[in-house]
């Protein structure tokens, strides 16, 4: 009876790690080595492992990664409330049209960033339709699309979609009778959002917010298309490794940069409770 038993265990034991091996090697070959090799690499320049103090230190990088952290997060505070005033309106309000609707909004999943760029610019670019307006109207020709306004309108099209999303499903799943008691007991529509509603809906926004930002924080297609002007953390590894074949900085500026996103997805996994999936 106990040799069957262990026989059974023994059995267990291998067909779950037979499971287990394609995610193993998936986590070998397309993280931990990739990661290995990133910091055996910067540690291999002419300075060392003090490339990693250079991110910090050298006034371009510093610059570039404050800028980059700065517009991820204001992208991710403008994208909440965008994504989540709109997500819970769609939940609770069906009419003609709605469902055309939701799909027009959550349309720029299917864009690359450099697309995105390419709307931007064709919005607020030199000939681009707000500078034409502005013409007519003989207010000039502005044009914002290759500074860090046109970087943010492009990083906040592509993240409203993840945050409706998000925010349509978890609002759906709300009681309408913790609401309906909340009025019964004279609560305002202010205090009924601010008391009910959103700590409802605070696991769903602090994990959708921490893949918007991780999201902009790596997002390279747009920036690539708009960032003439400007330096965000993903342009400036690119023209670290290609330009001046700097291979060691661009691999200390990419461990940084995956270590500040890492940071704040752990944030969000601990507020939440929850696993938070790094954004593609």
């Amino acid at each position: 009876m106990s040799s069957a038993t262990g026989m059974g265990a023994g059995a267990a034991r291998t067909r779950a790690a037979l499971l287990a091996a394609p995610a193993l090697v998936v986590f070998l070959a397309f993280w931990l080595l990739p990661m290995a090799r990133l910091a055996l690499f910067a540690g291999q320049g002419p300075s060392g492992i003090e490339a990693y103090w250079a991110v910090l230190a050298h006034p371009q990088y510093r610059a570039s990664l404050i800028s980059t952290i700065l517009l991820s997060g204001l992208v991710t505070l403008a994208t909440l409330a965008i994504g989540g005033i709109t997500g819970v309106f769609l939940s609770r309000h069906h009419f003609p049209g709605h469902g055309l609707l939701a799909g027009m909004l959550t349309l720029p999943l299917a864009f690359p960033g450099v697309v995105v760029g390419f709307m931007v610019i064709l919005l607020a670019g030199r000939q681009g339709v707000i500078g034409q307006l502005a013409a007519i109207l003989g207010a000039g020709r502005p044009v914002f699309a290759y500074s860090m306004t046109g970087l943010f309108l492009g990083y906040l099209y592509f993240s409203i979609p993840r945050v409706l999303l998000t925010v349509m499903g978890a609002a759906e799943k709300l009681d309408p009778a913790l609401e309906e008691a909340a009025r019964s007991l004279g609560a305002s529509p202010l205090a009924i959002l601010k008391d009910v509603v959103i700590p409802a809906l605070s696991p769903a926004l602090i994990g959708a917010g921490a893949l918007c930002f991780a999201t902009a924080m790596g997002a390279f297609g747009t920036a690539f298309t708009l960032a003439t002007r400007i330096s965000v953390l993903p342009m400036t590894i690119y023209t670290e490794f290609t330009l001046f074949a700097d291979m060691p900085i661009a691999a200390a500026m990419s461990l940084m940069l995956g270590a500040v996103t890492w940071a704040i997805l752990a944030l969000a996994r601990q507020a939440t409770g929850a696993g938070v999936a790094a954004a593609a």
